[in-house]
């Protein structure tokens, strides 16, 4: 029941751009996605379940984003350019982004545990959202990782100690950004002034 999983899912985010988190009503998510509550309940098993699938999927599409900007260009400093802007983009269009990456849940947002959640439903997808969260170092580490991977043409080698440390200093430069963004010149004059005093 994929479809009926992101229809629900979209009409949680819907309902959470109207109202805050706690104002949000299963039995208005499962009418506006054209299910049941029954079948909202089986899916996600409860209230914290859907926040935590919906905060699980966003994470999954803003890591998606940093896949396809590392894959946007062919020279390292214009993908980690891209990357930092995707990083900036993310969080300015999607509240759920930015507070997963800032660590900065207000009030009108669901707040789900970091940690795994005991489940027992039979549902291989809410298993998957019963997992841990990622932490903002764990999103730094999880794109760092990512960066490197891309970055190095799947290798180890011993200068990815060094691309390690540049892909770092640009996401701790673009989150720095997310929190004040940048004026006159934006984020990618930044990345790429900080990247010339990189070896990359």
């Amino acid at each position: 029941m994929p479809a009926a999983r992101e229809s629900l899912l979209d009409a949680a985010y819907t309902a959470l751009a109207r109202r805050p988190w706690a104002a949000v009503r299963m039995v208005d998510v499962s009418a506006a996605a054209g299910v049941s509550r029954q079948t909202l309940y089986n899916e996600f098993g409860s209230k914290e379940g859907l926040a935590r699938a919906l905060v699980r999927r966003e994470a999954d599409g803003y890591l998606a984003g940093v896949e396809r900007a590392l894959g946007s260009h062919t020279e390292v400093r214009e993908r980690l350019t891209a990357t930092a802007e995707w990083m900036a983009v993310a969080a300015r269009e999607n509240v759920l982004v930015r507070a997963m990456l800032t660590g900065c849940w207000s009030e009108r947002l669901p707040s789900p545990t970091l940690t795994a959640v005991p489940s027992s439903s039979a549902v291989p997808a809410q298993r998957r959202a019963d997992g841990p969260l990622p932490s903002p170092g764990d999103f730094v580490q999880i794109v760092r990782d990512r960066a490197v991977a891309v970055l190095a043409g799947g290798g180890a080698g011993r200068g990815n100690g060094e691309l390690a440390r540049s892909c770092e200093i640009v996401l701790r430069l673009a989150l720095s950004c997310v929190s004040a963004p940048p004026g006159e010149g934006g984020l990618a004059e930044l990345v790429r002034g900080a990247l010339s005093r990189q070896p990359v």
